[in-house]
């Protein structure tokens, strides 16, 4: 179970890292693409529509996951805890000072959810406007 703490320090958070840094390139993709889109060159509503929400799915799947990747971060660094305190007489502030760092992957986890449903939401926002406008 030594392990652990690699796979939770590196792997866990690495995901969570890669997830933010995917959510941010779509967003900024979309952004700069809603700046630059040609209403007038779209002949149906659904061919527009469908040009806008690409990628929006992805920044969505991100949020949703993101705090269950980071529990499963916490759950493993809590395992991790227990087998180490099993090995030998821990004092409780080593402890709680393992258990405290045991959050942090649902912290960051739960940082990359909330910038990625601001991503979404602004996205999805633009989009409503696009649309009207194109009914306009």
């Amino acid at each position: 179970m030594e392990y652990l703490k690699e796979i939770i320090d590196y792997g866990i958070i690495g995901i969570l890292v890669l997830m933010s840094i995917i959510s941010l390139a779509l967003f900024l993709e979309r952004f700069f693409y809603y700046r630059r889109v040609d209403l007038n060159s779209f002949d149906s509503e659904n061919k527009l529509k469908t040009s806008l929400t690409k990628n929006l799915t992805a920044i969505a799947t991100i949020a949703s996951n993101a705090p269950y990747i980071g529990l499963l971060g916490t759950v493993l660094a809590i395992m991790q805890t227990f087998v180490d305190m099993s090995k030998e007489n821990m004092a409780v502030e080593v402890i709680m000072s393992s258990l405290a760092l045991a959050l942090k992957t649902t912290a960051v986890g739960l940082l990359v959810a909330i910038i990625s449903v601001i991503f979404y939401n602004y996205l999805s926002r633009r989009v409503e406007v696009l649309i009207g406008e194109y009914r306009g």
